[in-house]
């Protein structure tokens, strides 16, 4: 009888412990994530032709939000040329793709790379 007590006192110890360092997890202080919204270089180019995305109904009647965060390869005549998804909804992507490849910008000596948000919401802010 006594080598179960032992047993049982040593299991009750570790059980302790486990629960004592779950506590401790969840007890820690967290650091929520965030973003911080980069304000566009001051040699930014600017928009000759901006078109907006297409919203299709089925989003906008199930009151889906998102936002698209992409960067457009501009050439030096202003035609964007490609367009990188950065981070975002990826339903939306295809939609905020689409209508930069038809954006126009402003012509410089060199191809830049122009960061684009885009925001999908249901009711006009």
């Amino acid at each position: 009888m006594n080598l179960a007590y032992r047993a049982f006192r040593n299991f009750a110890r570790i059980d302790n412990l486990f629960r004592l360092a779950a506590l401790m997890v969840l007890l820690l202080p967290i650091q929520p994530g965030f973003i911080v919204a980069q304000a566009p270089a001051k040699n930014a180019r600017k928009v000759l032709v901006r078109v907006e995305p297409d919203y299709p109904d089925f989003f906008r009647n199930g009151h889906f939000e998102a936002r698209v965060i992409a960067e457009a390869t501009v050439l030096p005549n202003g035609n964007v040329s490609s367009v990188e998804i950065k981070g975002g909804n990826p339903m939306f992507a295809e939609f905020a793709t689409k209508a930069l490849m038809k954006w126009k910008y402003a012509a410089a000596p060199a191809q830049t790379v122009e960061p684009v948000i885009f925001n999908f919401h249901t009711n006009p802010r």
